[in-house]
This record gives structure tokens, sequence and C-alpha cells, in this order.
């Protein structure tokens, strides 16, 4: 299970959904990582039944600062930096 947080304050989410929305024509596309120019989603797939969200979305993403395979660190478009696990 994929999990999405906030570096700053671990804020974020986990699940089985991963997908890029592109910030003009808000196209939502499944991917395995995050990508320049794109925000990057991370949730579930059906609501959560124990969670009060079922999802976390970034802005959009300006720099990818590591990528080891299963760990992917980057910045955004605010400057808060999110670590991206597989």
């Amino acid at each position: 299970m994929s999990r999405l947080y906030r570096d700053g304050d671990g804020e974020g989410h986990y699940g089985s959904r991963v997908e890029t929305i592109n910030p003009v024509t808000q196209e939502v596309k499944p991917t395995d990582k995050p990508v320049v120019g794109e925000m990057f989603k991370v949730g579930t797939m059906t609501a959560g039944m124990f969670s009060t969200r079922d999802w976390w979305r970034t802005n959009v993403v300006t720099k990818i600062l590591e990528d080891t395979g299963d760990k992917v660190r980057f910045r955004t478009e605010s400057g808060s930096i999110y670590t991206y696990e597989r």
C-alpha cells in the first residue's frame, strides 16, 4: 500500500489509489510516482470506514528531490516537501 506524507508535520494519507492530476485540464491519470508539473494524489479506492479522509492531494509538483525506487521525495508549488513510499 502506498503512503504520502508531508515532511514538516507528517500529515498525509495512504492507499492503493495513486494518481496525477493535470492542473490545467484536470485530467486524472493512474501513476506509480509524482510527476513534475502535475498534482499528486494518494488515497483509497472506496470511502474509508475508519478515517476522517479518503485521500490526500498535493499542490503542483515542482521538483523531484530524491528517487530511490521505493521512496520519492519532492517539493510542491507551496514549498512543502513530501515523501511518497510505494
